[in-house]
């Protein structure tokens, strides 16, 4: 997916970024009782890393709740908010080349930063269209790379780049729990008996989780799932075999799909009898009420957790809280 930020924002964020490398040696946020700080991109990780460290971190979640995650811009405030950061963790992938730009220009004091990319955490694979499935066009390459563009343009449908979404799989969050874990440690380690004492407990519970997922999968009727929207799942259906049908791939930019795509979906929820039409969660849902009208399946959300309503966010929604409802729904679709 390209990122494009308008000029004025980059010209806001390069002046910021040379204000803080000049006289402003101080710009890191003061640290409080000794308290590292922790800035997480998005939702995932910043649960992960409040589980694991509760207030023994300042934790900042760069990604306001509601907001549509993919399209997220840093401001000047949240530029200075990751240079102060002792940690900074974000998906990775091709969609974040404008963020690794955004590191790699940001001049650190103190000797840096430690950076997680959770794709690394992971056997990360690449996003895939299947039958059905609209391709938005967005590849993966950088506006910075157009006099590239002969060398490389015969690849763009071949290579979409990597899928970020690898926390939807509750194997994949313990890893990554464990390399998050670890990194809190080694800056922290006056608290690394807290952190690992808690991710040991938090790792336990995904185990919970992983066996649920599986549970539904093993006495399940059929293992098709049919999503009326991007589909953000492809670490979760890999993990427990499932088959599916969708709009979009996950980092699509696209919300309304074509009169054949929703047909398509239309046609393979009748064919199979799938009881259920799924939808993500900050979606405007039109795609799924369509489909949900013509072929009477129900229509339930599948949360990909990658953000939180403001709503959910206030109450203390956790990514376990979320993925216990994801089994609760996907029992519904698949029995």
């Amino acid at each position: 997916m390209k990122r494009m930020f308008s000029f004025s924002i980059w010209i806001l964020i390069f002046l910021l970024i040379a204000f803080a490398a000049g006289g402003c040696r101080r710009a890191r946020p003061a640290r409080e009782e000794g308290k590292i700080n922790v800035t997480s991109l998005t939702f995932p990780s910043y649960d992960f890393v409040r589980a694991i460290a509760g207030d023994r971190v300042n934790l900042v979640l760069l990604t306001s709740p509601g907001s549509e995650s993919h399209s997220f811009e840093p401001s000047p405030r949240d530029i200075i908010t990751i240079r102060g950061s002792d940690l900074y963790i974000y998906p990775g992938s091709e969609n974040y080349a404008w963020m690794d730009r955004i590191l790699e220009s940001v001049d650190m004091p103190d000797g840096g930063m430690k950076i997680l990319k959770l794709v690394d955490m992971v056997d990360a694979v690449e996003e895939v269209l299947i039958e059905g499935m609209e391709d938005d066009h967005h590849h993966h390459h950088d506006d910075d790379d157009d006099d590239d563009d002969d060398d490389d343009h015969g690849d763009l449908e071949e290579h979409r780049g990597l899928d970020e979404h690898v926390w939807t799989s509750p194997k994949n969050a313990k890893l990554i729990v464990a390399a998050i874990t670890e990194a809190l440690c080694e800056l922290d380690s006056a608290n690394a008996g807290f952190y690992r004492q808690n991710a040991s407990e938090y790792s336990a519970h995904l185990d919970e989780l992983d066996a649920a997922f599986q549970a539904v999968v093993d006495g399940a009727r059929r293992n098709t799932i049919v999503v009326g929207d991007r589909f953000p799942f492809r670490y979760l259906a890999d993990a427990y075999g499932l088959e599916y049908f969708a709009a979009f791939p996950g980092c699509s930019t696209e919300t309304e799909a074509s009169a054949a795509t929703v047909a398509f979906l239309i046609n393979k929820v009748r064919s199979e009898n799938i009881p259920v039409i799924f939808h993500i969660e900050l979606s405007n849902e039109k795609m799924a009420d369509a489909i949900s009208e013509a072929s009477g399946a129900r229509k339930l959300p599948l949360h990909s957790v990658q953000n939180v309503t403001m709503r959910d966010f206030n109450r203390g929604a956790t990514y376990l809280d979320l993925q216990k409802t994801n089994v609760d729904n996907l029992r519904e679709a698949l029995w």
